[in-house]
């Protein structure tokens, strides 16, 4: 297995499973946490390993470290393991999923802004999506009809702060994720509801489908619904636990036992909320969104750069919302026919001031 991202949740989950399933690890790739990256190598013994630059390779315990991007990208290439998990952070990740189609191996996506920038270039039948929503719909799927696939938000941080105090959300609160524990961009993205945009662009790519929707059920038990053509509904409800679909993306079929089961008896109620735009006002560019998915690059680089800019204290929780939807509105009419556009588009937006 070459795992990208070694260091965040889904990598150290990734190398659960790995333990688990007797899975060889041959190549580790991180980016700052060299010091749990050591024990990894201890542990599983890599034949290759990248970091994110020199500074952070010289504090790695292994005899031939390299760094950057394109050794990453040679790795990928060069590696004998057919299975790559891109659990990358970012537009970060957009390049060697690009690799990894290149050589024709079997993809493993964690990396949602691979789809949301660059999907309409991107082989889909070679991924398996590491997302709990993804994984169930693909769980659910059974060759009947489809009517409409609907995706479970957790509502993120801000789901229960009074809207008319979201200005003065604070990067502490807003990293509090109610139900999970992940790394502070995708915490953030949670609680501006930009995570379950790009989940929706995501499922329009993976399934082909144009009807696509989102509620919040605030327990993250159930992580995806499929309304039928025939009038069912069908749920998939599993432990809010990442080594689940996480064991399907890499084995590809798993009979062993993964999560405990779900006991119904010890579940009170079940909440489901709308998804409000006065909370969460982004969600109003969601049907612009799928009817042009090309926007993805503008949302993914606008979004990146103003979280940058409120973790850094420079604007408001509230004005990552709002520099998305400016943004939008400027590029509305993008059309965008090669990835080389999608680089210049990127390289472009990275050069304004937002």
């Amino acid at each position: 297995m070459i795992l990208l991202g070694s260091t965040g949740s889904i990598g150290v989950n990734a190398l659960k499973i790995a333990k688990q399933f007797n899975i060889d690890v041959e190549v580790l790739v991180a980016g700052k946490n060299y010091q749990l990256l050591n024990k990894q190598i201890e542990e599983f013994n890599p034949k290759y390993v990248v970091v994110e630059n020199k500074t952070i390779a010289e504090k790695v315990n292994f005899e031939n470290v390299k760094y950057g991007i394109d050794e990453i990208l040679k790795v990928i290439e060069i590696a004998e393991s057919e299975i790559v998990v891109n659990a990358i952070v970012g537009e970060a990740g957009l390049k060697p999923t690009l690799k990894v189609m290149e050589v024709g191996k079997k993809l493993a996506l964690a990396n949602k802004e691979s789809l949301v920038i660059a999907g309409k270039f991107v082989d889909r039948t070679k991924i398996t999506p590491i997302d709990s929503e993804h994984f169930g719909l693909w769980y659910l799927l059974n060759g009947r009809d489809v009517e409409k696939m609907v995706l479970t938000a957790s509502g993120g941080a801000v789901r229960d702060y009074p809207i008319e105090k979201l200005k003065e959300a604070t990067l502490k609160e807003v990293l509090k994720h109610p139900n999970w524990s992940m790394g502070s961009k995708i915490t953030i993205d949670s609680a501006t509801m930009v995570n379950k945009l790009f989940e929706l662009l995501e499922a329009k790519w993976l399934f082909n489908c144009s009807n696509l929707d989102a509620i919040i059920e605030t327990s993250s038990t159930i992580h995806s619904f499929i309304d039928f053509v025939d009038g069912s509904t069908t749920a998939h409800i599993s432990k809010a636990d990442m080594r689940l679909p996480i064991a399907f993306a890499i084995l590809g079929e798993v009979n062993t036992p993964i999560l405990p089961h779900i006991d119904f008896s010890k579940i009170n109620r079940l909440e489901f909320r709308n998804i409000d735009v006065n909370r969460y006002p982004v969600w109003e560019i969601k049907e612009l969104l799928l009817s042009n998915p090309d926007l993805g690059v503008v949302v993914n680089s606008i979004n990146e750069q103003a979280i940058q800019k409120f973790m850094n204290g420079r604007i408001d929780f509230i004005d990552i919302s709002k520099l998305i939807i400016k943004w939008v509105e400027k590029y509305q009419n993008i059309k965008i026919g090669s990835i080389e556009d999608i680089f210049e588009i990127q390289d472009e937006l990275k050069n304004v001031i937002i």
